[in-house]
């Protein structure tokens, strides 16, 4: 009996990490128009998964590239996270090291070095912008979490933790690949200074990240491939030109 248990034990860990190798590709996108484009992978790793995300944004303003790398345990928590960034020509690196009761945070950008320590949370997902893999890694620990005690580690300007609410909607439904999809439906709430910042996230069966609409304004995540039915936000029209207004004749 006891040999049966642990076999059976063996094939629910084998059964975890196969189900948990992924891959998806995405394009950004602000009001319709797209912007950039983003992916991620995660693959089973000794004790745990290894994953990478990779972000590009070229648009009026805003220049960006992202590479990151994470190790994470079975649960989707947080082991170690490198992360590389250009914005606007500057460089950024990142370095997430949890441990000794806190998580180190190192910071190197301008060419100053910093050094944050922050609170632990075990179910915490580092949260870059437009980062699918971190959406992903967000939606497994709602699986695990039952959409509760979630917090994000927030890498941009003062670096902070802070917690993540998840409201669940109405499922909808969409196409991947040409074929039908059950949609899941919800909405995370960031509360960074003070102001909580909403995220939708749309996921299929196997909990896959399909869609996310950013806090942006307009942004958002699409999967290649993915067609939500009927849109969740229309694209908003083109701004029109200003017509000036008619003169009208002096009247006698």
């Amino acid at each position: 009996m006891r040999r049966l248990s642990f076999l059976l034990f063996l094939f629910c860990l084998l059964g975890v990490g196969a189900a948990g190798a992924q891959s998806a590709s995405f394009t950004i996108a602000q009001h319709g128009h797209q912007v950039g484009t983003a992916s991620f992978t995660f693959t089973p790793a000794q004790q745990g998964y290894s994953s990478a995300s990779v972000v590009h944004v070229t648009m009026q303003g805003l220049n960006y590239a992202l590479s990151k790398t994470e190790r994470l345990t079975p649960a989707n928590h947080l082991k170690h996270v490198e992360l590389s960034a250009t914005i606007n020509g500057s460089a950024v690196t990142v370095v997430v090291t949890p441990g000794n009761g806190k998580v180190l945070l190192n910071t190197s950008a301008n060419g100053q070095n910093t050094t944050t320590d922050l609170p632990p949370h075990a179910a915490s997902v580092f949260l870059p912008d437009f980062d699918p893999g971190a959406l992903q890694t967000l939606l497994a620990l709602a699986m695990e979490q039952n959409s509760r005690d979630l917090w994000a580690i927030i890498p941009k300007g003062k670096a902070s933790v802070v917690p993540v609410q998840l409201a669940t909607y109405a499922d909808l439904h969409g196409t991947l690949n040409g074929k039908p999809v059950t949609v899941h439906h919800l909405e995370a709430t960031i509360r960074i200074a003070n102001q909580g910042e909403k995220t939708e996230l749309f996921s299929g069966p196997e909990n896959q990240l399909l869609q996310a609409e950013l806090p942006q304004e307009g942004f958002a995540l699409v999967r290649k491939g993915f067609v939500l039915q009927p849109p969740s936000k229309a694209p908003s029209p083109p701004p029109q030109p200003q017509t000036p207004p008619t003169q009208q004749p002096p009247q006698s």
